[in-house]
């Protein structure tokens, strides 16, 4: 009960030196790719959600957006494998890091407003004051306008970091009380490890849920400037 509650969002470090970096990359060997004829059952249920979810994302968008689709499939696989692992015990979850997110945020946002101003010009300039404004207004209005576009990498990170750290602290807190009501009642401690059973099955949704949600809103962002 005297842990801190924050330690599990601590960078691991190994000899002194962080191991994030491999973390991170641990994702990818649940993936393997294979040269067989007919795969095995996993590898067969992994390709045909990949299809779904390109399918389905992919639909959207135009010759140039649908160029992307490698780097949002990959995106939406690795936020959700990392999210799954981090609900194992003893586990990091990079997605709990606000700098982590901001590194996948930006630059995707960055791309998606780029590629706007490069193909689309007048379209993206046209975001920034909508028709039919009144004159005394414009000012006002390209200030709110520039200033909501450059917060959307800023909401994106939030976004995730947030819900996955809420989640992980509510899993330690219930658990804790789990383990503590143990000694006092253990009816009442029983209806918590239910509740705490219960509230890591939604957990496991949240953590596919919000690594869509991510990946389908940079899917928005490159339609609008595609």
């Amino acid at each position: 009960m005297n842990e801190n509650l924050f330690a599990s969002f601590i960078t691991p470090t190994m000899m002194g030196l962080p191991i994030v970096v491999l973390i991170v990359m641990f994702p990818s060997i649940l993936f393997p790719s294979t040269n067989r004829l007919i795969n095995n059952r996993l590898i067969t249920v992994q390709q045909w959600l990949v299809r779904l979810v390109t399918k389905q994302m992919m639909s959207i968008h135009n010759k140039k957006g649908q160029t992307w689709a490698l780097m949002l499939i990959s995106l939406i696989m690795f936020i959700g494998s990392t999210n799954l692992l981090g609900l194992l015990p003893h586990s990091f979850t990079p997605t709990t890091q606000l700098s982590l997110n901001l590194g996948m945020a930006i630059p995707l946002w960055a791309g998606t407003v780029i590629l706007g101003f490069r193909h689309k010009l007048k379209a993206s300039l046209a975001h920034f004051l909508p028709q039919g404004t009144p004159l005394p207004l414009i000012p006002m209005l390209v200030i709110i306008e520039t200033i909501s576009l450059f917060i959307q990498p800023m909401a994106l990170a939030v976004r995730l970091t947030a819900n996955i750290t809420a989640g992980h602290l509510l899993i330690h807190l219930i658990g804790s009380a789990t383990l503590a009501l143990m000694d006092i009642s253990m009816t009442t401690a029983l209806i918590t490890f239910i509740i705490l059973v219960m509230l890591t099955m939604l957990e496991f949704a949240v953590a596919l849920i919000q690594a869509y949600v991510f990946t389908l809103l940079v899917s928005l962002y490159l339609h609008d400037n595609t």
